[in-house]
């Protein structure tokens, strides 16, 4: 209780909202960046995050237009929704960029990950390693006599899904390429 007997916070007796209007939920959302492709601006774009203390879960760059020298840059990040909203604003702001696109809120999207997974294996254990890659539609891009080498390709659920069921048939390296996202539809 305050001085006045008045309590913190809206009532139905109080004209005035004194609670906090920002959200202590984090979202994860994937930007889609057009920017100009040349050097140096994919280090002030991903600067903007390092500088502010944001975290990348997800980074995937390449030339999309190269008539217009533009290339893509597809983000993954989390924060809250102030917090989305100003890396947006703050992107849309930078002179190498051209569009910010927040897939997350625009519509239903279409992501995918590539992966490429090394598991070394013999006997019963290459067999199941086989079962699982057909079960996931995986293919052997590489295959020895000690070891496969699969490319899996879908969103990143099922990459870590397969992930998690090569680990004990013999899981030895992985290598992912983040990312890459559509808005569905025109």
């Amino acid at each position: 209780m305050s001085p006045l007997n008045i309590k913190s916070g809206a009532t139905s007796h109080s004209a005035y909202n004194l609670r906090p209007v920002f959200s202590d939920t984090r979202e994860t959302h994937t930007l889609a960046v057009v920017v100009d492709n040349e050097s140096g601006v994919l280090a002030r774009v991903i600067g903007l995050f390092s500088g502010r203390g944001y975290n990348i879960e997800s980074l995937t760059v390449a030339e999309v237009d190269a008539e217009g020298h533009r290339s893509r840059i597809t983000v993954v990040t989390t924060g809250t929704p102030q917090v989305i909203e100003q890396i947006k604003a703050q992107l849309d702001r930078m002179v190498p960029v051209y569009e910010v696109h927040d897939l997350t809120v625009e519509g239903p999207a279409v992501e995918r990950e590539l992966a490429l997974f090394k598991v070394v294996c013999k006997g019963e254990h290459r067999v199941e390693a086989l079962r699982m890659a057909d079960i996931f539609r995986a293919n052997v891009v590489d295959s020895t006599l000690e070891s496969f080498v699969f490319e899996i390709t879908g969103t990143s659920e099922k990459v870590a899904a397969f992930g998690d069921l090569m680990r004990p048939l013999g899981l030895v390296e992985i290598a992912r390429t983040g990312i890459a996202a559509l808005s569905r539809g025109a």
